[in-house]
């Protein structure tokens, strides 16, 4: 039997937090909160580390309560008409260790009440990041076709993100692959539930997820040149 990272408190917590999503009431619960949800993640932060590293040695997983892997529960107002001050889902990124230079591949968790889901890929590359991802498309059709074709990928993953309405610049529209050189980001995404997140065999569930999306990581890896 594997081990059992997340109960459904860990949910029932993430549930009750969008119903009072205010200071007063985090505070009065924080220590739940550590309990319940944060600590929880770290360890399983702490512990899928090696099981990522099997599929590439590049892999980062960090439990740093600030800083690490573990997406912050506090959101960014400053900007946005929702003046909500807390995520109502826990999320995790685990990226190529290359991520202080520029832009690479990651692997993400979401662990939230009715949607659990795990992705890979690159989200909103930067302007010479996603130029990069994008001649290598138009140049290697094949190998954007490999990504599509393989099976695993194919069976476990669904590509998403925000498109482009017209053809980028500088790329055939008559191009076979046209609709993806549109793309804004080159993630995929593999849909779970909270039964799974909360179940001994949650590990291994989402490093399959994983595996499943190592072609869309390799060929990305392959398009900015560097290890994977």
């Amino acid at each position: 039997m594997g081990k059992v990272y997340f109960q459904p408190t860990f949910f029932k917590f993430l549930r009750e937090l969008k119903k009072n999503n205010n200071r007063p009431w985090f505070h009065a619960n924080k220590e739940r909160y550590e309990l319940q949800v944060r600590n929880p993640l770290l360890d399983f932060i702490g512990e899928v580390g090696p099981q990522l590293r099997k599929i590439s040695k590049h892999m980062t997983a960090d439990n740093s309560p600030m800083g690490g892997s573990m997406f912050r529960i506090y959101r960014d107002t400053r900007f946005s008409k929702d003046k909500t001050p807390y995520k109502t889902a826990a999320s995790a990124k685990f990226r190529h260790d290359r991520f202080s230079d520029f832009h690479v591949p990651g692997y993400y968790l979401h662990l939230e009440p009715g949607e659990v889901f795990t992705g890979g890929g690159i989200w909103r590359p930067e302007p010479p990041t996603l130029g990069q991802i994008r001649d290598h498309l138009a140049n290697h059709p094949e190998k954007w076709k490999a990504v599509l074709t393989n099976k695993k990928f194919k069976k476990e993953c669904a590509l998403d993100g925000d498109k482009l309405v017209r053809p980028p610049k500088g790329y055939d529209p008559a191009h076979p692959y046209i609709e993806d050189l549109k793309r804004k980001d080159f993630i995929c995404f593999s849909s779970l539930d909270e039964k799974t997140a909360c179940s001994s065999h949650f590990m291994e569930v989402f490093i399959e997820s994983c595996r499943a999306a190592e072609p869309l990581m390799k060929f990305l890896a392959d398009a900015l040149l560097i290890e994977w």
